[in-house]
């Protein structure tokens, strides 16, 4: 039979071991901790500004350009067709699909649906000139044009917009770093800061609506140009899987070739700056 002292030796030597155990068993680490793997899926809304552009419109008979012209968005406000699928392109949306290649970096592919609408309430300088046929009714406009003041405001010289819509179809490069420390959460599984920033590059395809010198509209989807972007913001992650997305984004649009009626020798070219604020909602898997 085993001594008291025999016996208390055998349980310190147990114990000790599970301790040992114990220590070299890895401690599960939290979901949000590593990023690498995850891929995402984001939906949200927009406002937009647009600088001024020179927009320039050729055709048979005619060539002239509106010289910096101004336009705007249509804000929509919360409204139920952000999720009603057979009217999600009303509002001005985005829609984004991702997928982390390391903790902290990211490739994504989306649509920015923007809205672009020639403010029709302004007066601005036109240089060129028209010489349409007189039995077109644009015939009242006929003249050269040399940075002429011209009144839009009745719509009957130009309707400009591309409102179903701008879209900027992108490819972007992101960043995330958590910053949940600096707020002292302690734990990120349930609520995460993180701070993001990307690059991104793609091509517009607007459906844009134009009548120009009262000739019939033709607006169809078409490729008309490229941009460039950068973008900055705040990822709001909730218990681990859903997360909301803040950004400002800005970058330069490049349209030379947008279709303006049903004669594919007429022609609109412009290029601008946009600046984009937007409000996301997404989810987030590990695969």
């Amino acid at each position: 039979m085993f001594s008291k002292f025999q016996f208390l030796i055998i349980v310190t030597l147990v114990s000790f071991s599970q301790l040992i155990t114990a220590q070299d068993k890895p401690k599960k680490s939290k979901y949000t901790a590593h990023n690498k793997g995850k891929i995402f899926v984001s939906f949200g809304g927009n406002r937009e500004k647009y600088s001024k552009s020179d927009i320039h419109f050729s055709g048979d008979n005619f060539d002239f350009t509106v010289n910096d012209a101004v336009a705007h968005d249509v804000p929509k406000g919360w409204n139920i067709d952000y999720i009603n699928p057979a009217r999600m392109t009303i509002p001005q949306t985005n829609m984004k699909f991702g997928y982390f290649i390391n903790d902290h970096y990211s490739i994504s592919l989306g649509v920015d649906h923007m809205k672009y609408v020639f403010t029709q309430d302004q007066t601005a300088t036109v240089s060129g000139y028209i010489n349409l046929p007189p039995t077109e009714d644009g015939a009242v406009f006929n003249g050269n044009y040399n940075n002429t003041p011209v009144d839009f405001t009745d719509g009957k010289f130009l309707k400009f917009e591309h409102t179903n819509g701008l879209n900027y179809v992108t490819a972007e490069l992101s960043r995330f770093d958590d910053i949940s420390t600096i707020f002292n959460l302690p734990n990120t599984d349930k609520f995460q800061i993180n701070i993001t920033e990307g690059v991104g590059t793609g091509v517009l395809y607007p459906k844009t609506d134009a009548t120009v010198l009262s000739k019939a509209e033709h607006d169809d989807w078409h490729v008309a140009g490229y941009g460039f972007s950068a973008k900055a913001g705040l990822n709001f992650n909730f218990f681990k899987y859903f997360f909301i997305q803040t950004e400002l984004k800005g970058g330069y649009i490049n349209m030379p070739d947008i279709q303006i009626s049903n004669n594919s020798s007429d022609k609109a070219s412009q290029h601008f700056l946009f600046i984009q604020s937007i409000i996301a909602f997404g989810v987030n898997y590990k695969i």
